[in-house]
């Protein structure tokens, strides 16, 4: 099958026809938590099954309940004070708005709650998780990246797991499903 890609490739290119490839790869492992899994290179969202929250990657802020709605918060509601999230299973999930689902995510992920397997990034040897600022090499990893600095994302990422909805500028996102 290659090699008839590859013939196509070259008979279109020998009758003059100009080929635009476009290859799109998105990287956000600089963005993830230290208490995310291992082993993703893009999440958008981990659902948090134990507590039925979800964290949005990319803004660094929880999405939670209050009442009917769903709020964006930096931290962790203060009923979820002692929530470990180094301990507690993530579920990636790559969709826009996926708390707009989440009578479907309940059921679907509830044999999650209290599963405690998954390796997170803090702990990772693997080099690529280096870039997080948040990963115990990551200033050593810093030091070694020629001519740039600190390219990392400089936010805190919700790695404090400890509730508090003091000076948290919440947000309402959508009705609960």
């Amino acid at each position: 099958m290659k090699k008839l890609i590859l013939a196509g490739l070259l008979i279109v290119s020998a009758l003059g026809y100009e080929v635009n490839a476009q290859v799109s790869v998105n990287i956000n492992i600089g963005n993830q938590p230290a208490w995310g899994p291992t082993g993703y290179d893009h999440v958008d969202f981990y659902y948090l099954p134990d507590i039925n929250v979800y964290f949005d990657v990319n803004k660094s802020q929880y999405v939670y309940q209050n009442g009917t709605q769903w709020i964006y918060g930096k931290n962790l509601p203060s009923r979820y004070k002692n929530f470990d999230l180094y301990n507690s299973y993530k579920v990636v999930m790559n969709e826009p708005k996926p708390y707009l689902r989440n009578k479907i995510q309940k059921t679907q992920y509830a044999n999650y709650k209290g599963k405690r397997n998954q390796a997170v990034i803090r702990d990772s040897k693997d080099e690529k998780y280096f870039q997080s600022n948040q990963h115990p090499q990551h200033q050593k990893w810093e030091k070694e990246q020629p001519g740039q600095k600190n390219i990392a994302n400089r936010n805190n990422n919700g790695n404090s797991g400890k509730g508090s909805d003091k000076n948290d500028h919440n947000k309402a996102v959508g009705k609960r499903n």
